[in-house]
């Protein structure tokens, strides 16, 4: 392993001292910026190449830097910042008009992951326990690298991305449950009542958001811009719900970015140039601690055993076969193109299954060897997906597909 950065800077990192936040931040950021602009120079996605300085800065290759609460927290506001200027770019009426389809994608997505992933493990030889927690840490989207990747190539409006998104947040939903599910057989019991109450309680604040929170800022938001007289009272009252709803996301069982998406959705049409800026600039600061974190977590002196490095590669398979096949199923009604296009973008774990993974490691079931190819899974699939999504859409496609029945309207006129 190499160490360019002296033991006393490395000290200054892991210690209390007043060197530590600007130099975390100075590493990440900049590392994540140069590995950025040299993957768009060989036509690659930049977030891949802020991703895989990640990988090179962290603990299996350089060692420059470790996951700390410090990047944690910077990982997860940029997250929050990513998915909350996505939702901005995104009008809920078109989100509904897509739901029917995004919620059989959602389900399909879940469903083939859960048990190809198990049965993969079972095969392999492992437990049941550690096969299905391993089956669950494929089944969720992080929706926040597909956006990102949308977004990046204008293409939030076309009608898959509109799937991708809505199917997103569901499959978060449905992921919660599941490794509700599973957290519980493996903990020896199912509260069935208190599963219950969950899904009620995340489905409820979802559906509410998404569907009246458009129309309820509409009329907030100008009432209280013309009172206030702090500065930057718009970007202030747009931060304001941001948090909000996303505590609130929390608070109901799903994840703070489900919040972040639908406070950026609620004020898609409302928000003003101004805010639409200052919120940029901050994910532009922030989304790179996101993505980089997501590469520090790999453990690359796993893979030295050959039965793990077998596995890791058997895993992102069926990571990235199951969500295709299963999410573009889901998708066929909208023709083949658009299955096509919403099976790759639902590909990428990110940090969702990473998550998982730690779980599975703090309750004793997965062993170090399958945590760590499930942290590979999870990266893996994070890096190809972008690479797979531009192809997919088409180099000519940018986002003006319009749904059968927009179509059959414009006809008629």
């Amino acid at each position: 392993m190499l160490n360019v950065i002296t033991p006393a800077l490395w000290v200054s990192l892991g210690s209390n001292g007043p060197a530590r936040i600007p130099l975390a931040m100075l590493v990440v950021f900049v590392s994540a910026k140069l590995m950025a602009e040299a993957a768009e120079r060989l036509g690659q996605p930049g977030l891949v190449g802020e991703i895989l300085a990640g990988v090179l800065i962290g603990p299996s290759v350089l060692g420059w830097i470790a996951p700390n609460e410090l990047l944690s927290a910077l990982a997860d506001l940029g997250a929050m910042f990513l998915l909350f200027r996505v939702g901005l770019e995104v009008k809920s009426s078109e989100l509904m008009k897509v739901g029917g389809v995004a919620t059989l994608v959602a389900c399909c997505g879940v469903a083939v992951p859960l048990l190809m992933g198990t049965a993969l493990l079972i095969g392999w030889g492992a437990p049941a326990k550690e096969a299905v927690f391993v089956g669950a840490s494929m089944v969720a989207t992080s929706v926040g690298i597909t956006a990102q990747t949308l977004s990046a190539n204008g293409l939030l409006d076309a009608v898959a991305s509109r799937i991708i998104l809505a199917a997103a947040v569901i499959d978060d939903v449905l992921g919660l449950l599941v490794l509700a599910v599973v957290s519980s057989v493996t903990h020896g019991k199912v509260d069935f009542l208190q599963l219950g109450l969950t899904a009620l309680a995340a489905v409820a604040f979802t559906a509410i958001v998404a569907t009246w929170g458009t129309h309820a800022m509409g009329r907030v938001a100008p009432y209280l811009h013309a009172r206030l007289k702090i500065a930057e009272a718009p970007f202030v009252m747009a931060m304001s719900l941001l948090f909000a709803l996303s505590l609130a996301a929390v608070y109901t069982g799903v994840a703070a970015i489900v919040g972040a998406f639908l406070a950026g959705l609620a004020l898609g049409e409302s928000a003003g140039e101004r805010e639409r800026h200052l919120t940029q600039g901050l994910s532009e600061l922030l989304v790179p601690f996101f993505l980089a974190g997501i590469g520090l977590h790999v453990d690359l002196s796993a893979f030295t055993h050959p039965g793990t490095a077998a596995l890791a590669v058997l895993l992102l398979a069926a990571a990235v076969v199951s969500k295709f096949i299963g999410c573009g199923l889901g998708a066929l009604p909208m023709g083949r193109a658009n299955a096509l296009r919403v099976g790759v973008g639902m590909i990428p774990r990110g940090e969702v299954g990473m998550i998982v993974a730690q779980m599975g490691l703090s309750f004793g079931v997965l062993s170090h060897a399958s945590y760590a190819v499930v942290v590979f899974m999870s990266v893996a699939t994070t890096v190809v997906a972008p690479a797979l999504i531009k192809p997919a859409y088409g180099a000519n496609e940018r986002g003006g597909e319009r749904l059968p029945e927009e179509a059959a309207a414009l006809r008629a006129e």
